[in-house]
């Protein structure tokens, strides 16, 4: 089946989570939320988004073999050569020499990318907020639904108890800090797709409700 709609992420977690929301959200076209692997790619990375994103799905675009395109990956930190500005940086290193270039003014939350012969526009949005450090995991514990504050602020004052301090290194502890809530949950579960079930977001946060318009803005009813 060709799927015209496309939502590019870094791999597993991220399509569950974001395959969830859309459903949740019926948003007004069927969108595929792909990996790179589902592009041919060896891996499931936020580089390998990147080279699927240049090498496949722009190709894609141009052919009319899809209509729509979008990417979503983290941010990450400037200290692992993230960070959000280098983020951009590179997509706007891929995007450019097909045609594209950054809004001045995108649209509330996420980001645009404008072609200059008329081919839509390419969403990005860079985890958690489109302009700090960070990963989908920041954008859930930014989200919470106010009644789910107190458990995982219980979740992470859990993990700072490990005895012998925690296995994982610094940098993954908001996955644990996540994953340690979801395990705490009516249905006990670590997917990340778990977060978008009813009743443990806050669907009035700012960010929710930017992620929401930005996915509408970049897949329209056609």
């Amino acid at each position: 089946m060709s799927h015209k709609n496309i939502l590019l992420v870094e791999g597993e977690a991220d399509r569950a989570f974001f395959e969830a929301l859309c459903q949740r959200w019926q948003l007004p076209v069927q969108v595929k939320v792909s990996t790179p692997r589902d592009a041919g790619h060896t891996k499931d990375t936020k580089q390998a988004a990147f080279a699927v994103l240049e090498t496949v799905y722009l190709g894609q675009l141009a052919d009319g073999h899809i209509e729509r395109l979008a990417i979503a990956v983290d941010a990450d930190s400037a200290a692992d050569g993230g960070g959000f500005e280098r983020t951009v940086a590179q997509l706007h290193q891929r995007l450019q020499p097909a045609g594209y270039e950054l809004r001045a003014h995108a649209e509330p939350g996420g980001l645009l990318f404008a072609h200059n012969d008329g081919l839509h526009d390419i969403g990005a949005w860079v985890m958690p907020n489109n302009a700090d450090e960070g990963a989908l995991e920041h954008w859930i514990q930014g989200n919470l639904h106010p009644s789910e504050i107190a458990l995982m602020q219980h979740a992470q004052a859990s993990i700072t108890q490990i005895p012998n301090g925690p296995k994982f290194k610094a940098s993954r502890r908001p996955k644990a800090e996540v994953a340690t809530w979801l395990a705490w949950q009516a249905e006990p579960d670590h997917g990340l797709w778990q977060a978008a079930k009813p009743g443990l977001l806050d669907e009035a946060a700012p960010q929710f409700r930017a992620l929401k318009m930005w996915l509408e803005k970049v897949f329209p009813a056609m």
